[in-house]
C-alpha cells in the first residue's frame, strides 16, 4: 500500500476530489495548510502599506492506495490540479507498513 498526498490550489479540491472518485478511490482526508516553495509568498498592498504575505493557503489532500493504483492516482490528482502556474503543489508518494480499522480491528487492505 502506498500514502499519496498532495498539496494543492484550494480552488482546486473539487476537481480533484471527482478525479479521485473516478479513480477509484474509496475515501480521502482534506486538510487545510498554509506554506510556501519556490515562490516565496508575495506582497500585497493595504492602505498604502507594503506586506509580505509568507505563507500561502494551500489544501493537503491524503489518500492511501493499493500499490497496483498509484500511477492512476498520482495521475488522476495532476490533471485535475495543474492549471501551468507556479505553485500548482507537489504529490508525495511513501510506503504504509500497516492500516488497522479501529472500530473492527481488521488490518492491511480490508482496513483501508
Amino acid at each position: 500500500m502506498k500514502k499519496i498526498e498532495a498539496v494543492i490550489k484550494p480552488f482546486k479540491l473539487d476537481e480533484v476530489k471527482e478525479a479521485l472518485q473516478d479513480a477509484g478511490v474509496q475515501g480521502m482526508t482534506v486538510l487545510e495548510a498554509k506554506g510556501y516553495g519556490r515562490q516565496k509568498g508575495h506582497s500585497e498592498l493595504y492602505r498604502g502599506a507594503e506586506y509580505v504575505i509568507d505563507f500561502l493557503p494551500k489544501i493537503k489532500i491524503e489518500v492511501v492506495v493499493p500499490d497496483d493504483m498509484v500511477s492512476s492516482v498520482v495521475e488522476a490528482i495532476q490533471a485535475a490540479a495543474r492549471t501551468g502556474k507556479i505553485g500548482d503543489g507537489k504529490i508525495f508518494v511513501s510506503d504504509v507498513l500497516d492500516v488497522i480499522r479501529i472500530r473492527t480491528g481488521e488490518t492491511g487492505a480490508q482496513a483501508v
